[in-house]
């Protein structure tokens, strides 16, 4: 099925999907018996300790949604990976990594998806983690059930599932096509508050088909939700271009990327609840058409800061933008 380039976002999931599956560009090759990234950041823990965090990105099969403002898709592979290839990969990182308190395996989908991490190597994974003092992993709300339930008793140390929430604003969450919704987040994250596992929350600044002008109320409303939730730590993820979808909903006008000083006042709102931790994510901020190259550099450091010491430190003034930008 084809699209032409200015066509209107389709009404339902199975059109929207095919839509956005053909605004992509290429993804990119990868090694199957290779995570495609992996290193040691620092991150306040929830205990307030600053604890050094191994992040492992793993090589596996392309997330059965396609939601429409993801690009993780591009460090996939169109087939499922073959058998013991998650174990390897795990194991390359760890032995060319530092040592690390905590570690998240991250897999641009969901950890409990069968056909991206296979349900018979959970036991191998569990032994080559089982010494972090936690395990962080990814997860549609779908997908949160017995094997995630069974995955942290066979652990034996702490687990944390994040979820990408997205937004908690109804009629934008159902048109980024995540298929599911917010009562369906609301259901997972009880269940795993039931079975003692902590969640995380994935939250994005100014989503497509979101009004700019709501977009800091909805981010904060999101923020309060997703503590109200259970969460013990929020990221909030400034929405970008650069997957074909979300370029195309930008010349149609269902996407304006967002201000910085939106990503900075959502982390003050959240800072400033006391509810969690609450990180801006700053892997890859850099300064877009909108930025201001007089201030961008110490915002972003500042946001920072912010992030490992979890309080609110001073703005940065800025003569050229006033810090608008």
């Amino acid at each position: 099925m084809s699209f032409a380039p200015d066509v209107h976002y389709p009404a339902n999931s199975a059109l929207r999907s095919a839509w956005i599956v053909a605004q992509r560009p290429q993804r990119n090759a990868l090694d199957p018996d290779r995570p495609y990234a992996f290193f040691v950041e620092d991150e306040r823990s929830a205990t307030g300790e600053i604890v050094p965090v191994a992040t492992i990105f793993l090589t596996n099969r392309e997330c059965p949604w396609h939601c429409v403002m993801c690009d993780l898709w591009k460090n996939t592979l169109p087939d499922s990976v073959g058998t013991n290839a998650i174990p390897r990969q795990i194991q390359f990182a760890l032995e060319r990594l530092p040592p690390a308190r905590q570690i998240k395996l991250y897999n641009s989908g969901s950890f409990f998806d069968g056909r991206a991490i296979p349900r018979g190597e959970d036991a191998a994974i569990a032994r080559l983690v089982q010494d972090f003092d936690r395990v962080i992993v990814e997860c549609h709300p779908a997908l949160v059930g017995e094997r995630c339930f069974a995955f942290r008793e066979r652990l034996g140390t702490a687990l944390e599932v994040a979820i990408g929430l997205e937004t908690a604003h109804p009629g934008v969450l159902e048109k980024l096509n995540k298929q599911m919704t917010v009562g369906q987040f609301r259901q997972a994250a009880e269940a795993l508050r039931a079975h003692d596992i902590a969640l995380r929350v994935f939250l994005l600044v100014q989503p497509p088909f979101m009004n700019p002008e709501e977009t800091l109320e909805w981010t904060r409303r999101s923020v309060d939700f997703a503590f109200e939730c259970g969460a013990t730590a929020v990221s909030l993820i400034p929405t970008r271009g650069g997957n074909g979808a979300m370029e195309t909903l930008a010349r149609i006008g269902e996407f304006v990327p967002p201000r910085l000083a939106a990503l900075e006042a959502a982390v003050e709102h959240g800072l400033g609840s006391k509810c969690g931790r609450v990180f801006a994510d700053v892997w890859d901020l850099r300064q877009g058409a909108a930025g201001c190259a007089q201030c961008w550099p110490a915002r972003i450091a500042r946001l920072a800061e912010m992030n490992l010491h979890q309080h609110p430190a001073v703005r940065v003034e800025c003569t050229a933008c006033g810090g608008r930008s």
